[in-house]
């Protein structure tokens, strides 16, 4: 696998690290214990810092992506071991 699809990848695992990552650590101006700004939702975040949460989603997808990669390199889970269809259709014509 080349450099570039292996960073292009990794960019791909971080991206869907950001939907692990974001619900975990909010709080929300009533658990603060601060006031609510006039029209702000109620379940709006009261201190985000997207510096921690960019952190977070770094290492997130980096573990995935190394996971993915040692997968790819000593063929763990194959896509065959995942086909359940074939599987299903085996059994019919049985």
């Amino acid at each position: 696998m080349r450099w570039t699809s292996a960073l292009a990848i990794w960019f791909l695992f971080c991206a869907l690290s950001v939907f692990f990552v974001l619900p975990f650590g909010v709080r929300t101006a009533e658990e603060a214990g601060a006031e609510r700004v006039p029209g702000q939702a109620e379940s709006a975040p009261h201190d985000f810092r997207p510096g921690r949460t960019a952190l977070r989603v770094v290492i997130v997808g980096s573990v995935l992506w190394g996971l993915f990669m040692l997968n790819y390199r000593y063929g763990w889970i194959t896509p065959q071991m995942l086909d359940v269809l074939d599987t299903w259709n085996d059994a019919a014509t049985s």
